[in-house]
């Protein structure tokens, strides 16, 4: 394809992917390992398959603005049947693999699904008894075999329904869609209480690929591109930034085998972006820095170079006389580091939470490319991203992307108004009437510009903890720098309108068994505080009785901590800490 500055407009995604589909023909579009081998569909296969399911949704009775509930891991169905949904003039409601009976009964209830297509058996589990309990939905799609329950709603087969359809009829039918028709309604991962329904339209999400690929094409570079999709599809960053960015580049996605197999797929798929969340990369910081432990007194000495002379030029200026080793360390290190990633990785995208700084330079001083980006699911998600041609800062997200205002209102607070905005909440007009003011979406995130129109954010204003002086920390600023230290996985500060900061730790595992835990935490802790103010110091701290996950709901699917859940766990023990109690920093 040739090299193009800027995405062509679109009036739906389903009528983007058909043109690309089109272009590609029987280029590899999505592809996934079975029996040990990477599979692949095309484009053109794609292209019948997405238009046969909309063929078999409008057969079995789904008109268009229905409601299909999707709940699959990620692999190639996942896409395709997102796109079928839309090409039949449905909206998609994407729902995470982790859900209960009881997440899925209110989400069905809420959205007022017609329909669900689940990808197996072992999601079915938790789908199908909400299916029974939902009034309004009636058809339960199934991708693999699964049990069918006795029910009113009817059970049909993926393959029967993606047997036969026409491209040209449903890409004719799709030329009528508009970009401010509903595309999906995602569910946020409630960090703070019940998901409520981002009503994201088609015009909202293109607006978000025409400007990352504003970014590609002139930062980097429109080539042949290629994705390693792992983060939920289901979140709005992975479903804009990993699934339908990539069909606006004409890209092809792999999707990873698991977390577990991460490190392996890349080497394996060698992709040119990535999409990443930060702790993935706290993780994988931890682990290089272990192995280079074991490397000897030679290995230790080159990562330190490489990370002291990655400060400098991240702080402007790499001096003349540390030139040959930089060299050297091109040739070794940094090469080696590469390698790990596939060795063609032009950048890696981090959203969904803030990231360390630190984080960020360690792989920059490695050789690999961080652009840390700002968004949420009312926005797209994308907001903002850090990009080469302005100059990147990872105390910064970047300056807003093409077409995207951003204003600081009087209180700090970031406004955005935008074809990115989203046109509100699903059945909550109160919520809407909150957040959508004059055409401005409030974000609830405080911040400011930089000199160079970046913006920085100095914290969410729900999440600021006000001590009993009045005065402001911000929890995610002492939890990253917490868990920045190799002792420490995870971490959570507590002080709502309280004299000081307390802490609840998970250690990390190779030390969860350790004798003297306490006292290596206690000192963690101590080196930490050293850097902090005053008020933001930790005093006392206790240690989690298992780590934060999404199983026990203390993870959001994008790895955020819920503090509200943890709190319903802890809280006792956290204010016994005002007591004299847990251990003392």
């Amino acid at each position: 394809m040739a090299r193009r500055q800027a995405l062509e407009p679109f009036n739906s995604l389903v009528s983007m992917f058909f043109t690309r589909a089109a272009e590609k023909g029987d280029k590899p579009f999505l592809s996934a390992k079975r029996d040990g081998a990477w599979q692949h569909v095309s484009y053109a296969d794609a292209a019948r398959q997405v238009a046969a399911l909309a063929a078999g949704l409008r057969r079995i009775g789904l008109q268009p603005g229905d409601r299909v509930m999707l709940v699959s891991e990620n692999r190639p169905e996942w896409l395709i049947a997102d796109l079928g949904i839309m090409a039949a003039g449905c909206v998609t409601v994407p729902t995470y693999i982790t859900n209960t009976v009881r997440d899925h009964s209110h989400i069905l209830a809420n959205s007022g699904a017609k329909a669900v297509i689940v990808s197996s058996q072992k999601l079915a589990q938790q789908l199908v008894p909400a299916v029974i309990l939902a009034p309004d939905c009636h058809h339960v799609i199934s991708i693999d075999e699964i049990r069918r329950a006795q029910s009113e709603a009817e059970f049909h087969r993926w393959h029967e329904l993606t047997r036969d359809g026409d491209v040209q009829t449903i890409r004719t039918q799709a030329a009528a869609f508009r970009r401010e028709d509903l595309a999906c309604l995602i569910y946020t991962s409630g960090t703070g209480g019940a998901p409520r329904g981002v009503r994201q339209h088609h015009g909202m999400i293109l607006h978000n690929c025409a400007a990352c690929v504003d970014v590609i094409a002139n930062d980097f570079g429109w080539d042949e591109e290629v994705f390693l999709s792992f983060l939920p599809a289901s979140h709005a960053y992975e479903h804009s930034g990993g699934q339908h960015f990539p069909v606006s580049l004409g890209a092809q996605i792999y999707y990873a085998e698991s977390l577990e197999k991460l490190a392996a797929n890349i080497e394996e798929v060698r992709p040119t972006i990535m999409v990443v969340v930060p702790r993935l990369f706290e993780m994988l910081r931890q682990r290089i820095l272990k192995q280079m432990e074991k490397g000897g007194a030679l290995t230790q000495h080159m990562l330190k170079r490489a990370l002291a002379i990655g400060q400098k030029r991240y702080d402007g200026h790499v001096p003349v006389w540390d030139l040959p080793m930089d060299l050297i360390l091109s040739q070794t290190v940094r090469k080696r580091v590469q390698a790990k990633f596939g060795g063609r990785i032009k950048a890696m995208v981090s959203g969904g939470a803030p990231l360390n700084p630190e984080v960020g330079i360690f792989f920059s001083s490695l050789g690999l490319t961080f652009l840390q980006g700002y968004g949420q699911t009312e926005a797209g998600p994308v907001i903002s991203c850090n990009r080469p041609s302005v100059g990147i800062r990872l105390d910064t997200v970047g300056p807003p992307l093409l077409n995207t205002e951003v204003r600081i209102a009087g209180d700090g607070e970031i406004m955005v108004r935008g074809e990115n905005v989203m046109h509100g909440y699903w059945n909550n007009p109160e919520e809407t009437a909150r957040v959508l003011q004059d055409g401005w979406l409030a974000t609830g995130d405080v911040g400011h510009f930089d000199d160079h129109g970046r913006i920085k954010i100095t914290d969410r204003k729900k999440d600021l903890i006000v001590n009993d002086k009045g005065d402001n920390v911000s929890p995610q600023r002492v939890e990253g720098m917490l868990t920045l230290q190799p002792e420490i996985a995870q971490a959570m500060v507590y002080g709502d309108r309280r004299p000081h900061l307390v802490a609840l730790l998970v250690p990390e595992a190779e030390y969860a068994d350790a004798p003297d835990l306490q006292q290596r935490l206690a000192k963690a802790v101590d080196r930490v505080n050293a850097e902090l103010s005053v008020i933001e110091k930790v005093r006392r701290f206790i240690i989690a009785d298992a780590p934060f996950t999404t199983d026990n709901e203390m993870l959001t699917p994008s790895l955020k901590i819920r503090r509200h859940m943890i709190r319903a766990t802890y809280g006792e023990r956290l204010d016994a800490l005002y007591g004299g109690g847990g251990a003392k920093s």
